[in-house]
């Protein structure tokens, strides 16, 4: 266990590093992200075996929110004029309960001498989103105090997500290349409180290790990248660039079982924009950290199965809503051969 302990130690140091090295940065619409923070976990980077798959999710998290994001939803929802001089004292909270879906396919033949996926996404789900607090404005002569208090749900399917992954092994060392991106379709309305969708198309890509070594089970994973959004045509506001780390280390206690823990680092390094950004650019960022367990089983010679269940608790937020949320995956993917090691088998992290 100590080769983990390093490795938590240089992550957290790694992330410590990131916060202290800047002070400017900016927030997304509404403090929403077309980012999942979480979305990768262990085993990331492993090739999997050639033929179709499936993974799901079930994702769970409870958030709220102070002054800064209460006002900049308001502001998007149109609940007052952002020209006021007003003063918030209000929180948001929100829970979020969705089922993702997950249909992709592995190709047999070697893509510049890696193994290739490519996937599609989509959720649905139910947003609950509630906003309370006291609003004083001036606009002179004049002040006026108003209590606020909005609660809003929606029940429907989201975007979708198309993903394609290469990936390469050579030994102990996995190497991917991903690129994904947003088409929006889902449940979107700018003036609810409460939305699935989030409103505009987005582009992301990065690259992701893991290192697994069999003979000792240890294994720790990495993946990075960096989201460009588009601009919202219902509010003509763009996000700016985001930043995100996902990363994992775990420790197999047997073939088929893992125990370990999971983090994430969330971050926008770009400014936002657009004639309808009437709140300005305020930093935005997050970090979580819980723990994990994998269990890996056959389901037949052909096929096997893959259950995760991991969890984060939040910290280090500024200007975007947080607070936990837990992820319940199950994937059903061809099987290794028997002699092959269990992590060679396709591990949908998502």
């Amino acid at each position: 266990m100590l080769f983990i302990v390093r490795l938590l130690f240089s992550a957290f140091l790694f992330v410590i590093s990131v916060f202290l090295s800047t002070n400017n940065s900016w927030a997304d619409e509404g403090g929403v992200s077309f980012w999942l923070p979480g979305l990768y976990g262990s085993l990331a980077a492993v090739p999997g075996q050639p033929g179709f798959s499936f993974a799901t999710f079930n994702y769970y998290t409870s958030v709220s929110a102070g002054a800064d994001v209460s006002r900049a939803r308001e502001i998007q929802i149109g609940r007052f004029n952002p020209t006021l001089s007003v003063n918030l004292n209000a929180n948001l909270d929100a829970k979020i309960d969705l089922q993702w879906l997950q249909p992709g396919y592995t190709f047999a033949t070697p893509v510049l001498g890696g193994q290739a996926y490519i996937g599609l996404g989509g959720f649905f789900g139910h947003n609950r989103t509630s906003l309370a607090g006291t609003l004083t404005a001036s606009l002179p002569p004049f002040n006026f105090v108003r209590s606020d208090s909005i609660s809003d749900s929606v029940t429907g399917f989201g975007d979708l997500y198309p993903v394609a992954q290469l990936k390469w092994n050579r030994g102990v060392h996995n190497f991917m290349v991903y690129a994904t991106g947003d088409i929006p379709v889902g449940a979107y309305d700018s003036a609810r409180l409460a939305n699935l969708g989030i409103g505009h198309g987005a582009v992301d890509g990065g690259f992701g290790y893991t290192y697994f070594d069999q003979k000792t089970g240890h294994e720790f994973s990495a993946v990075t990248g960096l989201t460009y959004n588009f601009t919202n045509p219902s509010t003509n506001y763009q996000n700016g660039v985001d930043w995100h780390l996902d990363w994992a280390a775990s420790q197999f206690l047997s073939k088929q079982f893992s125990v370990g823990v999971v983090g994430y680092v969330y971050k926008e390094i770009g400014c936002d924009s657009g004639s309808g950004d009437r709140v300005g650019c305020f930093q935005s960022q997050v970090v979580g950290i819980g723990p994990q367990l994998t269990y890996l089983f056959p389901i037949s010679k052909e096929w096997q199965g893959y259950i995760n269940l991991k969890g984060y608790k939040e910290f280090a937020a500024e200007n975007r809503a947080d607070g936990w949320n837990a992820w319940l995956t199950f994937a059903i993917s061809p099987a290794a051969p028997s002699a092959a090691p269990p992590a060679s088998r396709r591990m949908v992290t998502k």
